[in-house]
């Protein structure tokens, strides 16, 4: 047993929600149970919540909106207390990074080195920004004022995914919490118990009692209901496009509460003739598709290869992985553990199987390796008529396609419902800046996979996102109000 495990055997479970500032029951008594995925062992019992525990959450959150004991201190104080919370989530490192790997079957040492960092940075970044930005004076005669100014929204529902539970929730939560509201969050009903210690920590850092609840359940169970809420005023969701496009039917029928959808994928790394260090681009590529399992939605799935380059691309891609470690997420050496849960495994191997009857050519890999974990899988001579190169499988899966020239390359990777990510390597830098034009996608990263950082919007086009951006200062804006105050100074 190595030290992660003796520390996943000792950690304290959430067992309840949080609300105003306390874990409690579901209303109901209902629970379900939340299992780790490399073993099928149980970790822990959850409340299954329902309408009533989203109303009790909403209004233990308006309740603390209204009061203003976070809306409205100074953002200076709001600053102090995220900076505090940030401390307090790498002050709990092992501990948090154990439980997400635990929950979630993502490699504990990436949860150690990106995930649980990355969380504190996001949300330490959105409070040290939140007193540096100014409101605006417009222009108008010498007889009156007319400020422009930003507000909080008030009430903010999030709706999480589960492959990044930890670091999805804070680029949810940090620009909210730092433009002063209060917020419920749904967390992923596989993959719920850092978000409910996350909730512990912030009230240990001074974020008053309903400021943030967190409750946990089935999407229909709570989801919905959220995105529903008539004491809803904006809702933030990362999760599958088909399920964003229910959240705006939701508010449509309810209150018309804005929302942000951050969507599904299906991004392109494009090789063009000239691309040079073909074993660098595939020592990239590998992990742009294969890191977390492919569970990411900005994956490189599909690689469209000019005709020059296709062939030693595919070697050297296969090379990539010949000594990718898999197994169970507690240890450090595993590079891959298992997909988060049974019904997803079935959609990942169902997509492979009909991969290989549709004639796509199996490099490496293409099966199990034994319960939830997928081997890292090629496929070669991908057609732009298969399902693999369409559909989005969220796996450690990716096909690779000839192109004739490069014009056709661009074309292929625009040929998709999607658009949130694009990868270009090309040696020539007029090329590089004239084809990112061209790709249809929220980030395009150039000669290296990349989703920007913390100070860069993220967020995609098309069936890929809707209603604004995460991360920098771009994601405050969906969650504040812009108001003109005019004020006549001749009165």
């Amino acid at each position: 047993m190595n030290a992660y495990s003796t520390i996943a055997d000792q950690l304290k479970l959430p067992t309840g929600i949080f609300i105003d500032g306390a874990y409690k029951p579901a209303i109901s008594g209902k629970t379900f149970e939340t299992k780790n995925p490399f073993n099928g062992n149980v970790i822990a019992n959850l409340p299954a919540c329902d309408s009533a525990d989203v109303d009790a959450a909403v209004a233990s959150a308006r309740a603390a909106f209204e009061s203003g004991v976070w809306s409205a201190l100074h953002p200076t104080e709001r600053k102090t207390v995220l900076t505090k919370l940030a401390d307090l989530i790498m002050a709990n490192v092992e501990e948090l990074a154990v439980m997400e790997a635990l929950d979630a079957g993502k490699p504990v040492t990436d949860c150690l080195e990106i995930d649980v960092p990355e969380t504190a940075n996001c949300i330490r970044w959105h409070g040290e920004a939140q007193d540096k930005l100014y409101d605006q004076i417009a222009p108008t005669s010498p007889d009156a004022v007319a400020m422009i100014v930003r507000e909080p929204v008030g009430v903010v529902a999030a709706v999480l995914p589960w492959n990044f539970p930890l670091l999805m929730m804070a680029w949810k939560i940090g620009p909210a919490l730092a433009t002063g509201n209060s917020v419920v969050v749904k967390p992923a009903e596989d993959t719920s118990l850092t978000a409910l210690r996350l909730a512990e920590l912030a009230i240990e850092a001074g974020v008053p009692p309903g400021v943030m609840n967190v409750i946990t359940g089935m999407g229909p169970d709570v989801g919905e209901p959220m995105g529903r809420h008539m004491d809803v005023d904006a809702l933030t969701f990362t999760g599958s496009t088909a399920t964003g496009r229910r959240f705006l039917e939701y508010s449509a029928q309810s209150n018309m509460k804005e929302v942000c959808l951050e969507m599904g994928g299906k991004s392109a790394a494009l090789l063009f003739g000239d691309a040079k260090d073909i074993d660098r681009i595939a020592e990239i590529q590998a992990a742009a598709i294969f890191w977390n399992m492919g569970e990411n939605c900005t994956a490189n799935s599909r690689i469209i290869a000019h005709k020059d380059v296709y062939d030693d691309f595919v070697i050297a891609l296969e090379k990539q992985v010949a000594d990718w470690q898999l197994g169970d997420q507690l240890d450090p050496d595993t590079r891959n553990g298992p997909l988060v849960s049974e019904t997803h495994y079935a959609k990942v191997s169902g997509l492979v199987e009909s991969g290989k009857a549709q004639g796509a050519r199996v490099v490496t890999g293409g099966e199990g390796a034994g319960g939830l974990i997928f081997k890292p899988t090629i496929f070669a001579d991908v057609l732009p008529s298969m399902d693999i190169f369409n559909k989005e499988i969220f796996g450690p899966v990716v096909g690779v396609t000839r192109a004739e020239t490069d014009d056709e390359a661009i074309a292929l990777a625009n040929a998709t419902e999607y658009g949130l990510a694009a990868t270009l390597y090309t040696a020539d830098i007029g090329k590089a800046h004239r084809y990112a034009r061209k790709l249809k996608a929220g980030t395009v990263g150039v000669n290296a996979y990349s989703e920007g950082e913390i100070s860069t919007p993220f967020g995609g086009f098309k069936a890929s996102g809707f209603g604004g951006r995460d991360n920098g200062i771009h994601a405050h804006e969906q969650y504040t109000e812009l108001k003109t105050i005019w004020i006549d100074l001749t009165a």
